[in-house]
């Protein structure tokens, strides 16, 4: 008796048990919620990191150590999904997944344990952030193709459907998680990931399997160096141009910032042709032929890009403005952001497993479009509410805008993994994961530009008026005037009071009277000041999401409806007819 239940212990996660596709969504689910968690949670949090490192972000010397708590994480994660998945093909998807989360509970374990401050503890956490990256990578680049494998074709999108909701859904929560943790230590925001690192390491080992097939072949040293030098030499350079160079509030006139950007291009240029020419290449480039996945990766990254400025431009409206007018003192503002920005996340929740499941039945073309023209005109509404917003309009928009990015992801992700080969899977999930990886890590850049673009033209003039007003003598004034506005961005972002932070460090506060300096350090001043500003810029960074948002509904609809591949070398589309589903079959 006890050998036949060891037996069926042992049967329990085979790979032709009826229930080992849930083990590997259950599991998978739980790496790519973990991952994307981990990639936001320091936004919410960084002033309790900085804090407590004993290290002061906005100086001038410490920028850098900000921009690489910023976007360290998300940068490397966009570099390495795609050797990683491509490394799956070659020797197991689960091999590299299961290294992942190993590699990733790790970097989890020392960043809590930082036994340094100031600089060197900012080096210690930066360093260890990228080495979880790594293993968030090899998890982010895996998951989406074991899942391919594990389901079949007529219930993939349900699966990849609640894996992509927690994919994304995981970077709203992590808002959320990291303000309740940073109020209570901020190691616990590193220490909350060790549980489920362990908990999910050992799991993966014990229940998943190889069961999708390999493609054989040798490590593309040439592309993945081309590849990797490429992305984060384009990369680095855009994340640089949003600080300020001599004269300028920004560095896109920096030379190194341009030779960065440029540089970065050309070698992606020469990666493709590499590519082209290899026997075994990091990615075949040639199933962009195929033009579900063409189209598909193509509005995923205008999506990514335009959902990652939405993200970052909610924060800094409601830390910076919205919440202080409402008795928030800037202490408390990330915490609370967190919590308002919830009805976003629960759209996105709510429309994410529904859109996917129907679009095994109906095809992705119909969620895809439709739910990036409801992003587009949720954008367009937000531009439409006063900076001073009442909140329940501010949630219906919100929501609907979660709603829309739901219903798109899933459907999508499901389109592209659909229309590549078996053997190919890995690479394709792993080039998909770069493209919305490499969206977010853009649309920091890119959005903070276009903001900083719309202050810098009002901001100066209303910043000196309020200022003098207020008894500040005129040449102070309009040297705080002057001062690029990433400064007081960041502040905001960071829940800092900008006011204080800038007028403090250089003594301008102990010659005003008492009342005037209450004034200016207040909870109203800063946001009254900056809020017709704001909107300005406002107006320049959601038109261009919804361009982006636009344009990412006609890439969906050019995509098609549903694409299946077929082991034969051909791609099965299917038109949802109003009645019926009728198939046809057509060469790549």
């Amino acid at each position: 008796m006890a050998t036949k239940i060891t037996r069926e212990r042992g049967r329990m996660f085979s790979t032709d048990n009826p229930r080992y596709k849930w083990v590997a969504l259950s599991n998978t689910t739980l790496g790519m919620l973990m991952v994307t968690i981990n990639s936001s949670i320091v936004l919410i949090s960084l002033p309790a990191i900085f804090k407590g490192i004993d290290l002061n972000p906005l100086e001038p010397g410490n920028v850098s150590y900000l921009l690489w708590m910023l976007m360290g994480f998300i940068l490397v994660t966009a570099v390495l999904t795609m050797t990683f998945g491509r490394l799956g093909d070659i020797y197991g998807r689960v091999k590299i997944y299961n290294m992942g989360f190993v590699i990733f509970t790790v970097g989890a374990i020392a960043l809590v344990f930082d036994p340094l401050t100031s600089g060197q503890g900012a080096m210690w956490l930066i360093g260890w952030r990228v080495i979880q990256a790594v293993g968030g990578a090899m998890i982010f680049a895996n998951s989406t193709a074991i899942l391919t494998d594990a389901f079949p074709s007529d219930k993939r999108g349900m699966a990849i459907g609640i894996n992509q909701i927690a994919a994304i859904a995981g970077s709203f929560l992590g808002l959320l998680i990291g303000g309740v943790l940073a109020t209570i230590d901020w190691r616990a925001i590193f220490l909350v990931s060790v549980p489920f690192g362990i908990l999910g390491t050992i799991w993966s080992f014990k229940s998943l399997h190889e069961v999708g097939q390999r493609n054989p072949g040798k490590v593309d040293i040439p592309g993945n160096v081309l590849f990797a030098v490429g992305l984060i030499t384009l990369l680095t350079g855009i994340t640089y141009g949003i600080q300020p160079y001599g004269t300028d509030s920004m560095g896109w006139l920096n030379p190194w910032v341009l030779g960065s950007i440029i540089g970065g291009i050309a070698l992606l240029v020469i990666f493709v042709f590499v590519e082209l020419h290899h026997r075994d290449p990091l990615f075949n480039v040639r199933l962009f032929a195929i033009k579900a996945f063409a189209w598909g990766n193509v509005a995923g990254l205008t999506a990514a890009i335009s959902r990652g400025g939405l993200q970052f431009m909610l924060i800094i409206w409601l830390q910076g403005i919205w919440l202080p007018l409402h008795g928030f003192s800037y202490e408390s503002t990330p915490l609370w952001a967190g919590i308002y920005l919830l009805p976003l996340t629960i759209g996105f929740l709510v429309s994410g497993p529904i859109s996917g499941a129907l679009s095994d039945k109906f095809g992705a073309r119909t969620f895809a479009v439709g739910g990036l023209m409801l992003v587009a005109v949720t954008f367009v509404a937000l531009l439409l509410i006063p900076v001073n917003f009442d909140y329940g309009i501010f949630a219906v928009l919100t929501f609907l805008n979660g709603v829309g990015s739901g219903m798109f992801a899933a459907p999508n992700r499901t389109a592209i993994m659909n229309s590549v080969p078996a053997n190919q899977r890995g690479a394709a999930s792993g080039m998909t994961g770069t493209f919305q990886n490499a969206g977010n890590s853009l649309s920091i850049g890119i959005f903070f530009s276009l903001m900083i673009a719309g202050l810098a033209a009002t901001l100066p003039t209303a910043m000196y008026s309020g200022l003098t007003a207020h008894g500040l003598a005129s040449d102070v004034a309009n040297q705080v005037a002057s001062t690029p506005p990433v400064g007081s961005l960041f502040a905001a972002f960071l829940g800092y009071n900008p006011i204080e932070s800038i007028l403090g460090p250089i003594g301008a506060l102990d010659a005003l009277s008492p009342a005037n300096a209450a004034a200016l350090t207040g909870q109203s001043f800063f946001p009254q000041l900056i809020s017709d500003p704001f909107h300005s810029g406002l107006v320049i960074v959601f038109t261009v999401a919804a361009v982006l948002s636009v344009f990412g509904a006609i890439a969906s609809f050019f995509a098609g409806g549903k694409y299946m591949h077929s082991e034969t070398g051909a791609v099965k589309a299917v038109r949802s007819e109003p009645s019926n589903l009728s198939a046809e079959l057509s060469d790549v």
